[in-house]
């Protein structure tokens, strides 16, 4: 399964006002995270095709292991609250002090999301931080995750 993996680097003001709209609210998102260790600090939206847009933020924990991304906290959430809508969109924004590189969801984000996507039969159109004012978009987790694990490979 051969596939094109497709990055957009886009200037916010750019963006679709929905896009835009999504970012805001995981930025707004992102102020209410529990970070008091690495202070770092990242909040998430996710749309779903009912409209509805949920919100994460990061949640750490003394013991580091049970700390939750703000991906994940979104995604579990939004299927939670609504596990028969589909998953459209999932903005990320965080409080970086750098301009010079991209943040983009860590492994276990990428393949919690992806679950979903498979699961869904549709992808999941990812956003975040690039350099400077611009973001980064991906029309799906697969291409942050291109050699991913999913449910075809259990015996």
């Amino acid at each position: 399964m051969k596939r094109e993996i497709k990055f957009f680097n886009e200037i916010f003001e750019d963006l679709t006002p929905k896009t835009q709209e999504i970012i805001e609210i995981a930025k707004s998102s992102m102020e209410k995270a529990y970070a008091p260790y690495s202070k770092f600090k990242v909040g998430a939206a996710v749309l779903l095709e009912n409209g509805e847009i949920i919100t994460g933020n990061n949640q750490e924990n003394a013991a580091y292991p049970s700390g939750l991304c703000a991906e994940r906290v979104a995604v579990f959430s939004a299927k939670a609250l609504c596990p028969e809508d589909k998953i459209l969109k999932i903005a990320i924004f965080t409080n970086r002090e750098k301009d010079d590189s991209a943040v983009a969801p860590c492994g276990a984000c990428r393949q919690s999301i992806l679950e979903y996507e498979v699961q869904q039969n549709q992808p999941i159109e990812i956003i975040f931080q690039g350099e400077k004012n611009k973001f980064i978009r991906v029309e799906s987790t697969g291409d942050l995750l291109p050699f991913y694990f999913d449910s075809s490979r259990l015996i």
